[in-house]
């Protein structure tokens, strides 16, 4: 079986993520597809991040969070959302503060269904993954104020 991965329709690996995907340009979010979920695989959650905030603000900051329950169907709409940094539910999009960042965006496959209700923290969804990923993935790109 070929390996667990995300990608997106909109950009590319390390590619500059449009601004129509930006926080303050439109804040919609990017097509995100992964493939070759693992047969056993009951749901995904995905993180994307940025880590690059550290230096600006202090803490990597989070910009959407979610799981989904079928994970063979990936269907951003049928999703349960978790807070953002932005403190909002749902997708934030990028919103560098000052120069190019990275963002990241982590793909879980879980051995397991998450019960967790929209507006969960990012903590609370590493706790409840925690000894249930059984596939990993990631997709980065870039974004400038």
């Amino acid at each position: 079986m070929s390996e667990f991965s995300i990608t997106s329709t909109d950009f590319e690996e390390g590619g500059e993520i449009p601004k129509k995907f930006g926080y303050k340009h439109g804040n919609n979010y990017p097509g995100i597809t992964y493939e070759n979920v693992p047969d056993d695989a009951k749901c995904v959650a995905l993180i994307m991040d940025d880590p690059d905030a550290m230096a600006a603000v202090g803490k990597v900051w989070v910009h959407w969070i979610f799981y989904n329950i079928t994970p063979n169907l990936p269907n951003l709409r049928s999703v349960i959302s978790g807070k953002t940094d932005f403190g909002e539910i749902g997708y934030g999009g990028p919103a560098p503060p000052d120069k190019r960042h990275t963002y990241v965006f982590k793909a879980y496959a879980l051995d397991v269904d998450l019960d967790l209700k929209e507006g969960f923290s990012k903590q609370e969804l590493e706790d409840a993954m925690e000894s249930h990923i059984i596939a990993e993935a990631k997709l980065t790109g870039t974004f400038a104020p």
